[in-house]
């Protein structure tokens, strides 16, 4: 069996290139279903190249693609109805009123008689109700975007693939459609592509990062953030300790007050410092108020691993 089985999509050694660039190389990566992942790189990593793969609009180099067990590339019709693909552009027509378009849209998927009912639930779950009876055109940029949205789940696919949702977005237009993404993901698998650390770390509990057309990191957002901080602790005291009782640790290969009772030690062995830092402050009669490994913001951690 697969070790994709199972899996809402599954890439496996996809490459794309152009003349003598490589966009995309040589990655790997799944989703479960349910899954909200998070898709980060910098600009002209290749994150739109693998996105617009996935979703069958652009031939893949080399590699494999499945989406809900379907292979792309022997069957991409029917991928094209097991997804939703909002596109970072979200190419709209502005002459066509909201239902109208949203009526083509279900008739490229020959939705047929479940048209009617599935526009009108589009147009309420995406919150267009208010605006519905307008031409796209006059929409503000975030309704827009929910018109994108409404669009890529008409057909109410397994596997929505979402290319910067809310690019160019006022601060509460932001929060609307993260919301919005946030419920649709409760459903749905989906992969986000995005340059905002805290719309990830609002929706999504995984991060994948390319770089150079490779992947760089593929984990949880909490143990990304201890990359390169595996060696360090830091404690927060009471009471102010006394420098010099610090060169009693065996475990710790230096130390530096972070200010206000807090330290931080570095250490080889951070799960034998932290037994022996309470042993320590017993013995000291130091209480702990806090103790725990150290951690980066997930922006200094997609720094640290594109630059």
């Amino acid at each position: 069996m697969s070790i994709f089985a199972g899996m809402s999509i599954s890439v496996s050694s996809l490459t794309k290139i152009y003349g003598t660039q490589r966009a995309v190389d040589n990655i790997s990566f799944s989703l479960k279903k349910g899954e909200i992942v998070g898709f980060l790189g910098p600009n002209g990593a290749g994150k739109s190249t693998t996105m617009k793969m996935i979703t069958g609009y652009l031939p893949p180099s080399g590699g494999s693609i499945s989406v809900c067990g379907i292979d792309v590339a022997k069957d991409p019709m029917t991928v094209h109805k097991k997804t939703g693909y909002l596109p970072e552009a979200n190419p709209l027509y502005y002459d066509m009123y909201v239902r109208e378009y949203l009526e083509f849209t279900a008739g490229i998927h020959k939705l047929g008689s479940e048209t009617k009912p599935r526009i009108e639930a589009m147009i309420s779950q995406t919150g267009l109700t208010k605006e519905a009876h307008k031409k796209i055109g006059a929409l503000s940029k975030g309704y827009k975007q929910r018109v994108g949205l409404a669009q890529a789940m008409i057909h109410n696919p397994e596997v929505l693939i979402l290319d910067e949702p809310t690019s160019g977005l006022d601060p509460n237009q932001i929060v609307e459609i993260r919301e919005l993404i946030a419920e649709i993901g409760k459903e749905k698998t989906v992969l986000l592509s995005t340059h905002i650390m805290q719309e990830v770390q609002a929706m999504c509990n995984r991060v994948i990062i390319i770089a150079s057309g490779k992947i760089v990191a593929d984990d949880n957002i909490e143990s990304l953030k201890q990359v390169n901080t595996q060696g360090a602790i830091v404690v927060t005291f009471d009471k102010e300790p006394a420098q010099a009782l610090f060169k009693e640790l065996k475990n710790t290969t230096g130390y530096a007050s972070a200010g206000n009772k807090t330290w931080k030690l570095q250490s080889n062995k951070p799960d034998e410092l932290r037994k022996e830092i309470m042993q320590w402050a017993v013995q000291h009669d130091l209480s702990i108020a806090s103790i725990q490994k150290e951690t980066q913001s997930l922006e200094d951690v997609f720094r640290t691993l594109t630059k």
